[in-house]
């Protein structure tokens, strides 16, 4: 899971970099390692320019340092650019693997560079096939496989002949098996955008007087006061000088939404495929309330949300219980997601969180959690709670069922023993806490309010929707 972004401004005198890094700076929460972005201006030398590195959005683009981000936003200048905000789920965590990925090339229609948000399963095939006809793979990662197949696909078109998008975009079809989300620009001055025939990942749009704008989320449209729509599994967009266009580059698929969007990782102001992120996740909270099983008499009872995607969910089964709620756990906002960190989560976790303890002690805390993926976060929390707040009792309440298979599609939990829940059945016990209980699959369905065929949920339940998916979970990689 990263973030991109890509934007198109029809005013060839604007400079849409400020824009584009206020965008990635609104994706900030799908990926903290690194950032970049890649802009075409046709009024100078080196028509397209890529700039990354390690680090958060402001870091990179030195947001604080008022003359180095001047002298970005002016030597980087462009009217249209795409952008990127990685979450490393292939490859290492180096700044070589920062995207956008650039391909230079003499011909200005090959020369391009992308930016991408997905997870090929079938990778390691892909690798083995470019590598069995010699070509060389220097950074491990599915975004080269990429590059490599648009690069070779656009070699074989007639330089003579206008480049056919379409068909190049839906041969990726044919050898692709998984998520993939793609912003492009050649040095041209084109820009295309496409979702994945399955949909796994959300994708938006929208335009406004001169400015077309495609990102990850439709939060960073709504900062900007643009209306968003999403595009449909399978959708591509083309943008140049001459205006845009939104065709179909593969036939229509069954789609395979991924339902931890919505649970986790999105924005709680976005909304894609016609559900609102935070209408859900008040309706997962209101569900969990009603599936709740204990009785709860006394008045010492509080309900306490972990920071920050559990505060909805956390609320609403507090006022359907009738339940005070306290945001007893605060978060410290610079140490980043201890779930999309890869190192010392322990660490982290306590790093991460401040403890009010004059208002946790002698209370019975339910606390409320989205999920549980390889649980030390909530191992660190229940032993706080108990060790240092003097609370009398934990009892875990997961706003989700539990996660027992490793995901292929883009999130980073690729093999089973990492997984809470991946080889044991969940007990409260392994968290010293004093009861533990999930949202069902049922009423995750009905929270989602979608056909369960229309999702991806292949880490309840072992069900992949793609062959090489299968595949692998067979072969338990």
């Amino acid at each position: 899971m990263c973030g991109i972004v890509g934007i198109y401004s029809f005013d060839k005198n604007r400079n849409i970099v400020p824009i584009l890094i206020k965008s990635l700076m609104d994706l900030q929460h799908r990926g903290q390692l690194s950032a970049g972005i890649t802009t075409y201006d046709k009024n100078r030398k080196r028509l397209l320019q890529t700039y990354k590195d390690n680090g958060k959005v402001d870091e990179v683009f030195k947001i604080n340092h008022k003359f180095k981000y001047k002298n970005i936003i002016e030597k980087y200048a462009g009217y249209v650019g795409i952008g990127h905000t990685r979450y490393a789920t292939s490859g290492d965590d180096s700044d070589t693997l920062a995207q956008p990925f650039e391909r230079p090339h003499g011909r200005l229609s090959k020369w391009f560079s992308l930016s991408y948000n997905g997870n090929l399963a079938n990778y390691d095939q892909l690798k083995s096939n470019l590598e069995n006809v010699g070509y060389n793979m220097t950074y491990d990662s599915d975004t080269e496989v990429i590059m490599h197949h648009l690069s070779r696909d656009l070699q074989e078109n007639n330089p003579h002949e206008k480049i056919n998008f379409r068909k190049i975009f839906n041969k990726l079809t044919n050898d692709f098996d998984g998520s993939y989300n793609i912003c492009f620009v050649n040095a041209e001055g084109k820009f295309c955008a496409i979702r994945d025939p399955r949909g796994f990942k959300p994708l938006s749009y929208g335009i406004k007087d001169d400015l077309l704008i495609v990102a990850s989320e439709s939060v960073v449209l709504s900062n900007l006061k643009i209306d968003s729509f999403d595009f449909k599994p399978g959708e591509l967009l083309i943008a140049d000088e001459n205006g845009y266009d939104i065709e179909n580059y593969a036939e229509k698929n069954n789609y395979s939404h991924c339902f931890f969007e919505w649970i986790y990782f999105a924005h709680n102001a976005s909304n894609f495929d016609g559900n609102s992120v935070y209408s859900v996740r008040e309706k997962l909270g209101e569900t969990l309330a009603k599936e709740e099983q204990f009785t709860f008499q006394s008045d010492d009872w509080i309900v306490v949300p972990v920071p920050d995607t559990s505060y909805i969910a956390g609320s609403k089964y507090a006022s359907t219980l009738n339940l005070p709620y306290i945001q007893g756990i605060t978060k410290n906002h610079q140490i980043g997601r201890t779930f999309i960190e890869n190192n010392d989560r322990s660490t982290k976790v306590r790093q991460k969180f401040t403890f009010i303890k004059d208002i946790l002690k002698n209370k019975r805390i339910i606390l409320v959690d989205d999920s549980i993926v390889r649980g030390t976060t909530l191992k660190e929390l229940v032993k706080i709670l108990k060790d240092w707040c003097d609370v009398k009792e934990v009892h875990l309440r997961i706003a989700c069922p539990p996660i027992s298979s490793p995901c292929f599609y883009g999130i980073d939990f690729p093999t089973v023993n990492e997984l809470y829940a991946g080889n044991k059945i969940p007990n409260y016990k392994d968290f010293c806490a004093d009861s533990l209980f999930y949202l069902t699959y049922d009423g995750l369905i009905s929270s989602l309010n979608k056909n369960k065929k229309d999702l991806c949920t292949a880490c309840l339940n072992g069900i992949y929707p793609t062959q090489y998916g299968q595949k692998r979970y067979n072969n338990k990689t």
